[in-house]
């Protein structure tokens, strides 16, 4: 990928279970890290969530499955998904390829994008 589609690290959250978050607008977008991504092994299938669906911060979201396991993605914070990357569907390979730019699962309007500060930096 060229820098021009992967986000540096320093302008992104990050949540325990290796779930990154990035600020875009009045939205957030989440995806998993590329130490995660390498983890899973070869993507072979992504679930993706139906837009306009209400979620709170724990609940199961998505699901990843590879030549290794399947993998759960997990609501960081309340809010609603109001997009989610069909590219993934088509080709879910894009989460090995690029895990932190065009591989992002989903983005989330939530009511206080002042709840990130509680995840942790790149740090």
């Amino acid at each position: 990928p060229t820098n021009a589609e992967t986000w540096e690290p320093k302008e992104m959250k990050y949540t325990k279970e290796h779930e990154w978050l990035r600020v875009e607008g009045e939205l957030v977008v989440v995806g998993i890290t590329q130490h995660d991504a390498e983890a899973l092994g070869d993507v072979v299938f992504v679930e993706l969530p139906e837009p306009e669906t209400q979620v709170a911060a724990g609940d199961e979201v998505c699901v990843i499955e590879s030549v290794k396991a399947a993998s759960d993605i997990l609501a960081p914070v309340d809010g609603e998904i109001v997009e989610v990357n069909e590219a993934l569907s088509d080709n879910p390979g894009l989460v090995n390829e690029d895990p932190t730019g065009t591989a992002w699962f989903f983005k989330m309007k939530i009511d206080d994008l002042d709840v990130l500060n509680d995840f942790m930096d790149e740090d």
